[in-house]
């Protein structure tokens, strides 16, 4: 499957196919990671420029790494490091970057920024987290739920927590593969409408189903997995004592995924912050959180591989 000058700004844009595909070439560059088969370079002479507006360990890490292990090179771009921080424009960056490497990778605030890169850009744009949505982050989880369970078409889902762009994303990729997705959040967190919109469109397709619901015991029951993530999202702290009171029914417990099948499994895409699951459940026989981690290294690989080249 041919993917070459793509972007990938969130998982709306790509088929189930296209998602499967990128799932099974993760496969296959994990397989030779593991193997310590790293003697093909694909993307040799290729540049990646990354913008972090944002902070990150796992996506930094993977990507540099996917970079070298490939042959290729990355550059970090920080606030600090480029004239984007200090007055330039979006626009102008975008139009500066695309000229001088094959492909940008952006972790920004708003997505409005990554939509604004690839209308000015002439290489692809890889979107590394926004406020709306993070596709390099579900196309891990996907491939870790995967291993652990086989198959993606028919399993339930459960998100607890808040309505974010992980919670997003998760939505529409999990309609897109089959996988009913439950949704508990305090009333005002919900996902967004539009998101909601898009990933029951997708569900009618697949035969998936959707709910959003206030009732953290009504998501969890008979799910195969549980999902949380930071209750408090980089660029809120001002909102933390606000959000921790309204969030204080939707910590995850072990009380609340007892009502999970007995062999759930749970996920988190960290950083963990202590405050919406327990020490208990995050360190417990169910958690796969650092096989999902690790996941992040080789689905990037999988998009770099076949967008760049």
């Amino acid at each position: 499957m041919d993917l070459k000058g793509r972007s990938l700004l969130s998982l709306v844009d790509y088929t189930a196919e296209e998602i499967r595909f990128l799932l099974d070439e993760s496969k296959r560059l994990k397989a030779k990671f593991k193997a310590f088969e790293r003697n093909e370079l694909p993307l040799e002479g290729l540049t990646l420029g990354m913008i972090f507006q944002k902070r990150s360990t796992r996506t930094r890490v993977s990507t540099e790494v996917a970079m070298y292990y490939l042959g290729g090179h990355a550059l970090f771009l920080s606030s600090a490091d480029i004239q984007l921080g200090s007055g330039e424009t979006i626009k102008d960056t975008s139009r500066v970057l695309s000229r001088m490497v094959d492909g940008v990778l952006a972790r920004v605030y708003a997505h409005e920024d990554v939509e604004e890169l690839v209308k000015y850009s002439t290489v692809p744009i890889i979107n590394a987290l926004s406020d709306k949505y993070h596709p390099l982050q579900i196309l891990a989880d996907l491939l870790t739920i995967e291993e652990h369970k086989g198959r993606l078409e028919g399993l339930k889902l459960a998100w607890v927590g808040d309505g974010n762009n992980v919670c997003n994303s998760l939505m529409i990729g999990c309609a897109k593969m089959g996988m009913d997705v439950s949704v508990a959040t305090p009333k005002g967190y919900e996902p967004s409408n539009d998101t909601i919109a898009l990933a029951e469109e997708f569900a009618d397709v697949t035969g998936a189903n959707i709910t959003i619901t206030s009732n953290a015991v009504s998501a969890v029951t008979d799910a195969d997995i549980v999902v949380t993530d930071t209750f408090i999202s980089m660029g809120e702290e001002d909102q933390e004592k606000a959000k921790l009171a309204a969030f204080n029914d939707y910590i995850v417990t072990e009380e609340l995924c007892s009502n999970a099948k007995s062999d759930y499994v749970f996920m988190h895409c960290l950083p963990y912050k202590h405050k919406e699951a327990t020490e208990e459940v995050f360190e417990s026989d169910h958690s796969i959180v650092f096989d999902e981690a690790e996941n992040r290294l080789h689905t990037v690989m999988a998009v770099l591989n076949n967008l760049l080249r």
